[in-house]
């Protein structure tokens, strides 16, 4: 039996299959959450009865680690979680190209360009931890936006399975040293709007911060296709460090953050065919995962 797992260095990264929680997490949960046995069974079945009334929506009823994925970010009141399963299979068809066939034997070449990493630890608070380069180390000619997302897509995808950053959600480091005017016409409103919906009502996951390291001036031009779309708890989230590093590590402790941005940890720059090497070990579960949705009735159902 394969182990799923790949080496970084020193570190070892691995995505927790289990529902084994431990004690701090479930006080998080509680505390956070709302969440207790009683609560979470009742929100289950009710979340269930739900979606079994909705129709031509295929989603795994039996499958208890995907439904808390959506109860847990609404604090189980299983309303609130039905309506976000339903609006986020609504959109989904709608952007094809970022969201169609997320699979890892169609997407290779953003982790052969090593702009994406999945830090080995979580931070001090349990959040998941994913690093984005997009400044001088991402060239579009050679890896586009659309792959760029989708890579990104799929790692959260991965990272919302596991019942820890359920509940500890995740922060996402975004390096933009030498971001250019190239890099700025990549994006669009419509992109940004797309992105930013997708952020803030749809997905099944706790963002619980994003920091933006070696930001030019030119920056600005970026960030300002995006503020039109925030709304205050996410803007809010947002946290712009520069080449400040005792501003990251004030949020972040150190032996949690890369030795780049003034941490302790030590990580190999060219890991993305290793991320690719373990997402793909989970080839089969993304595809079952790309069936969910609405269907037409000629399909039929199937549950």
């Amino acid at each position: 039996m394969e182990v799923k797992c790949i080496h970084m260095g020193e570190y070892t990264l691995k995505f927790e299959d289990g529902p084994e929680l431990g004690e701090s997490f479930e006080q998080r949960a509680l505390q956070e959450l709302r969440e207790t046995p009683e609560r979470k069974e009742e929100a289950l079945e009710k979340l269930r009865d739900l979606l079994r009334n909705e129709e031509d929506l295929v989603v795994p009823l039996d499958n208890e680690t995907f439904l808390l994925s959506y109860l847990r970010p609404c604090k189980f009141y299983p309303e609130s979680a039905f309506e976000r399963i339903c609006k986020f299979y609504k959109f989904r068809p709608k952007h094809p190209k970022y969201f169609g066939n997320l699979v890892p034997s169609n997407d290779k070449n953003v982790f052969q360009n090593c702009l994406l990493t999945v830090l080995p630890h979580r931070d001090q608070h349990g959040s998941r931890i994913l690093m984005v380069e997009a400044g001088d180390k991402w060239k579009p000619k050679d890896c586009s936006l659309v792959e760029l997302l989708r890579g990104i897509l799929m790692i959260l995808e991965a990272a919302i399975l596991e019942p820890r950053t359920q509940i500890s959600g995740a922060i996402v480091l975004v390096d933009l040293q030498g971001l250019s005017l190239h890099h700025v016409w990549q994006f669009s409103p419509g992109f940004a709007s797309m992105l930013v919906e997708w952020v803030q009502d749809l997905i099944p996951c706790r963002i619980k911060a994003i920091h933006i390291v070696n930001q030019p001036y030119i920056f600005n031009m970026l960030f300002n296709i995006f503020k039109p779309f925030l709304r205050e708890k996410l803007r809010n989230r947002i946290h712009f460090h520069g080449e400040d590093r005792s501003s990251l590590l004030s949020h972040i402790d150190s032996k949690f953050v890369p030795t780049q941005y003034g941490g302790d940890m030590y990580l190999p720059s060219d890991q993305g065919i290793e991320l690719h090497r373990l997402l793909s070990l989970y080839e089969d579960k993304y595809r079952k995962t790309s069936e969910y949705g609405y269907i037409t009735k000629q399909k039929g159902k199937k549950r």
